[in-house]
């Protein structure tokens, strides 16, 4: 099996964190925490972390409430998703966050 490196994210409403993981050793650290800019993600910076880790896949955490149901949260973790895969045609998987 090749070893596969993911970043993984953690969308808030001012910041997202971000860690990168490796499937081999099934651990994940935590890199850096980017703050939004006009309620946007700091793109230049997300870019510079894909190059600098070459990601095959990421990882973003979906935020829902303890009955299963979405926030306005929710809802921009899941665009955020769409917008990785859609500048970097990587694999985004979603992760239940409860």
């Amino acid at each position: 099996m090749t070893p596969r490196t993911l970043l993984g994210f953690d969308y808030g409403t001012k910041h997202i964190g971000v860690a990168v993981g490796q499937q081999i050793t099934h651990t994940a650290t935590a890199l850096e925490t980017l703050a939004l800019r006009h309620n946007r993600p700091d793109w230049s910076a997300i870019t510079r972390l894909v190059a600098e880790w070459q990601p095959q896949a990421f990882v973003v955490g979906v935020p829902l409430n303890r009955d299963g149901s979405e926030s306005p949260v929710t809802r921009a973790a899941r665009r955020f998703g769409h917008q990785l895969h859609g500048r970097y045609n990587l694999p985004v998987h979603t992760i239940d966050e409860r």
